[in-house]
């Protein structure tokens, strides 16, 4: 018997798989190799694929079904580590949009991270939201900071919410965004996505699995991907949990391409005397210019300039 289904878990060459919308969870291995073609990606299924399976009884652990093919993907978010590794990964395939969650403190706002994250994001056509977590714990004391983000990203045309899992602010705004659509939830470690996760559906506890591994055979150590349903009364819709992200390098890039992936420089860009234009020496630029007036970022013009430095260097080559 055959059927199509759709990632919802992995571990290793271990996959939980379920009929969407419906919520039947069942496990599944793969049957050969599987491999996309062109790709170099170390993980050939990713969490949010659709993919075709077989079987020959009602899959259980002890028989699990054999996934055979895999659908093609309308977008995905990919990263390569940040060491000189030349391995890149899926984080996950199908999305309506990615929540890249930060807080500017507790842990400090890396914006060269984010901006790699934005950037992948532009790239592989996934809508990216920014959303600046534990506000209450620091915007009495920076609330210029907060609005000097705020400025940067909204004016590069991100959606910006600010939120607290303490006080509820923002939770509404950002339950209401989620509503009915696959979403990545992504960001470093220890921005509180879990916590977000469970304050936007009390049902749900990422923390402890809303899937148990007993559908998967065998320990695993590593930290998974994994799908979670909203509850109807929430919206409904899927967040997408991913591990916290220590490095995001750009995968598939060329430099010429990088500003391309920049709204705000893009825009600019069209004023400039040379094209291409780099924007880093020549005369005539309007992206320097903007720098000059204030129209464009220095914090993400710097972020650009890490970027094309990376690849200049062979780092994600």
């Amino acid at each position: 018997m055959k059927g199509t289904a759709t990632v919802i878990k992995h571990t290793g060459s271990h996959y939980l798989l379920s009929e969407l919308p419906g919520w039947e969870l069942f496990p599944a291995v793969l049957r050969g190799k599987i491999r996309l073609k062109g790709s170099t990606a170390t993980n050939p299924i990713a969490v949010g694929d659709v993919v075709d399976y077989e079987y020959e009884q009602t899959p259980s652990p002890e028989a699990p079904a054999a996934i055979v093919s895999i659908h093609d993907r309308r977008n995905y978010v990919i990263r390569r580590s940040t060491n000189l590794s030349r391995q890149n990964h899926i984080i996950a395939a199908n999305l309506d949009q990615a929540i890249i969650i930060c807080t500017l403190y507790f842990p400090e706002l890396k914006l060269p991270f984010l901006d790699r994250i934005l950037v992948t994001c532009g790239v592989y056509g996934v809508p990216a939201v920014i959303v600046l977590n534990k506000v209450d714990l620091y915007r009495s004391e920076v609330q210029d900071e907060i609005d000097h983000i705020r400025k940067n990203y909204e004016g590069a045309g991100y959606k910006v919410i600010e939120t607290s899992t303490k006080t509820g602010e923002g939770i509404d705004e950002l339950r209401s965004l989620c509503e009915g659509k696959v979403s990545l939830f992504s960001g470093e470690s220890g921005v509180g996505k879990s916590s977000m996760i469970k304050c936007l559906d009390p049902a749900l506890d990422p923390r402890t699995g809303e899937i148990s591994d007993v559908h998967l055979q065998g320990k695993h150590t590593t930290t998974f991907y994994e799908m979670y349903r909203f509850a109807s009364d929430n919206g409904g819709g899927y967040i997408i949990d991913t591990p916290g992200i220590r490095g995001f390098g750009l995968v598939h890039l060329e430099k010429e391409e990088i500003p391309l992936y920049f709204p705000e420089m893009l825009e600019a860009a069209q004023n400039c005397r040379f094209t291409p234009c780099t924007h880093t020496h020549e005369p005539g630029c309007a992206v320097k210019a903007g720098l000059e007036d204030g129209s464009i970022s220095p914090e993400r013009y710097n972020s650009y300039l890490g970027m094309i430095e990376d690849i200049d260097e062979g780092k994600y080559r």
